[in-house]
């Protein structure tokens, strides 16, 4: 399956990116599991109450959080105009006084590497923090090394920023694993058991998204990651879609590593919920316009099953269609049986085209009250028992163009011809 055939929403573009559920659920210690990529957030400005008016305050550091550059300059471009100041041992650059609404843009060189932060006004309340991150050319010497290295059996998990996210849409539920397999040992490893899984029973269209790993390809529903991982992280985004029948549906998912910390996201749509008997916590929250429910588990071991319920689920109702496919057949069926017969005598041909009139004014009044209901035009209890009354007549009808002896089934109904 080609790459992209399911284009997720932008809620869905969201989690994608990530979304920190942590904070979200109050579940200890995610803050730390989820904490962004510090490349990530670099050069972004982060306005805070906690700094003097007009001032901003540039990090500096190499790779990660815990290595700061001190005693190193770095540069506010204020208009046309520079600052310069050096860091201090927190690896910070303070800039005070400047006026609001100024153009600004930090800058730093730290090993014949640029480092430029997004232009920004100066805030005329509070402050701005931002981050200059230098790349660690150390640290990825080693990670190079360390992929090099022969590849050793052993086990891999998926790790805090491994979540299933489901979106809902017209007649399909999409479903997206969005997999940060990890692998924390030095060395690559080969898994004892080939990492391979199903997308969710019933699935089409299984897809490899973008932004996912090379090791990770899909043949049918069936989803392979093929070893070795190297050592960290290897991030596999595959995705399919599941029919919709009804307004409930259930949905398995069942991978070969243990999840180390169960997170589903949904997309809210009308009044869609989610359960299952491994969520901890769930709760809703806002994602741009749309709302997503996010929901928290612990652990899963290798190989157990998933099991999520999705009610409320929006989808149309076949109950039109199935009876046009029954009025279909029925006029087939009538015109063979007719044909077959003898010519009727005229009172037995004016009772057959009374029976006729009528079946074909009940065939209007139930496709009516189909288009009534899906409209939201008929309540619940008036739908069903008119909805089966219309039914009883037409049996009745039809059982009277069989057999023109039995008795009137207009007398039987009760409804108005």
């Amino acid at each position: 399956m080609r790459d992209g055939a399911l284009s997720p929403s932008n809620a869905v573009r969201r989690i994608i990116v990530g979304i920190g559920a942590a904070l979200v659920l109050g579940v200890p210690g995610w803050a730390q599991v989820q904490m962004p990529d510090a490349r990530e957030m670099s050069g972004i400005p982060r306005p805070v109450d906690d700094l003097p008016a007009g001032t901003v305050s540039v990090r500096l550091i190499r790779g990660d959080l815990s290595n700061n550059i001190t005693g190193h300059p770095v540069e506010l471009r204020v208009g046309d105009a520079a600052r310069t100041a050096n860091t201090d041992a927190s690896g910070r650059a303070e800039f005070r006084g400047l006026p609001p609404g100024a153009r600004i843009r930090a800058t730093a060189v730290v090993d014949d590497e640029r480092l430029e932060s997004q232009e920004f006004q100066a805030p005329a309340q509070g402050g701005i923090r931002l981050l200059l991150v230098a790349t660690d050319k150390e640290k990825e010497k080693r990670a190079l090394e360390e992929a090099k290295a022969p590849a050793v059996e052993g086990q891999v998990v998926l790790g805090g920023e491994s979540r299933i996210v489901i979106e809902p849409g017209d007649d399909r539920v999409a479903v997206y694993y969005l997999l940060d397999i990890s692998n924390t040992s030095r060395v690559p490893v080969n898994p004892t058991v080939p990492f391979e899984f199903d997308m969710p029973p019933g699935s089409t269209g299984a897809t490899v998204l973008q932004g996912s790993s090379p090791l990770a390809t899909v043949n049918g529903p069936r989803v392979r990651v093929s070893g070795p991982f190297p050592p960290g992280d290897t991030l596999v985004r595959v995705a399919s879609e599941l029919p919709v029948s009804g307004g409930t549906m259930e949905i398995t998912a069942t991978f070969p590593a243990p999840f180390q910390q169960l997170v589903v996201f949904a997309k809210k749509v009308g009044n869609l919920r989610m359960s299952s008997a491994r969520f901890e916590r769930q709760q809703e929250m806002p994602a741009g316009a749309d709302t997503l429910i996010v929901a928290a588990g612990g652990a899963v071991a290798a190989g157990q099953p998933v099991l999520l319920t999705l009610s409320g689920l929006p989808h149309h109702s076949r109950v039109p269609r199935t009876v046009a496919l029954i009025l279909a057949a029925a006029v087939v069926f009538i015109g063979v049986w007719a044909g077959g017969r003898p010519a009727d005598p005229s009172s037995r041909s004016a009772e057959r085209k009374r029976l006729v009139a009528r079946r074909e004014k009940l065939f209007q009044d139930l496709l009516r009250l189909e288009r009534d209901h899906q409209r939201g035009r008929v309540e619940e209890p008036r739908y069903a028992g008119r909805r089966d009354q219309l039914v009883t007549a037409l049996e009745e009808v039809y059982s009277a163009l069989d057999d023109e002896t039995g008795p009137d089934p207009a007398d039987r109904t009760g409804l108005a011809a």
